[in-house]
């Protein structure tokens, strides 16, 4: 698997020098949500499963850092990689979207999660820490927010519950608790409602 295996043959070229490892927030089984470092993993899916493999192995070197963290969004160079340019393609093309009002994380811009991880490092603090948005939302919480941000679009989605879902089990609350990073930072994290409120203008 790429997740564990790649990770283990770039860990090992960087025994010597720094390296982070970026990880999930789906490495938890969501029943209780806001988990800090310290919480037990118990992922639901391979995906989850094949990075809390690939956490071990970067962290038995104590020179390298793993930062797990949610749903980042933004402005990707192709326009589809963030959550909310999947949304905004959705919406553009007239699709309506089911969006789980049970399923939590805790969104975040990555312009932010790219200024902390850059600040960590700059101290050289190795480890593990959480780095993800200050504000527990849904799926539907989310969305509803982005419509407001894209008002022209005519956004439709629906509510409905993760366990209508057909797939593989999703945890319903991978919400963290980033008190670890926060107290190494020169800035407070946001929630995603007042991250927009604050850059209107800012391409999300």
């Amino acid at each position: 698997m790429l997740n564990v295996e790649m990770t283990a043959r770039l860990a090992d070229l960087a025994r010597q020098i720094r390296f982070v490892f970026f990880s999930t927030d789906l490495v938890f089984d969501g029943r209780t949500g806001q988990y800090d470092e310290t919480a037990e993993v118990n992922p639901l899916s391979v995906y989850g499963e094949t990075k809390a493999q690939a956490e071990e192995i970067v962290l038995r070197n104590p020179a390298h850092t793993v930062i797990r963290t949610s749903l980042n969004g933004g402005a990707s160079p192709s326009g589809d990689r963030g959550f909310n340019e999947e949304l905004r393609r959705a919406w553009r093309a007239g699709h309506s979207v089911n969006l789980f009002t049970d399923e939590f994380r805790c969104p975040i811009p990555a312009l932010v999660t790219a200024r902390a991880v850059w600040q960590l490092l700059e101290h050289n603090h190795t480890g593990l820490y959480h780095v993800a948005g200050t504000e527990r939302l849904s799926r539907w919480q989310i969305g509803q927010l982005l419509a407001q941000r894209w008002p022209q679009l005519s956004p439709l989605f629906v509510p409905v519950s993760r366990l209508t879902y057909t797939g593989p089990p999703r945890p319903a609350d991978t919400s963290l608790t980033c008190t670890k990073a926060q107290q190494l930072l020169s800035f407070r994290l946001p929630g995603l409602t007042e991250w927009l409120r604050a850059n209107p203008h800012e391409v999300f």
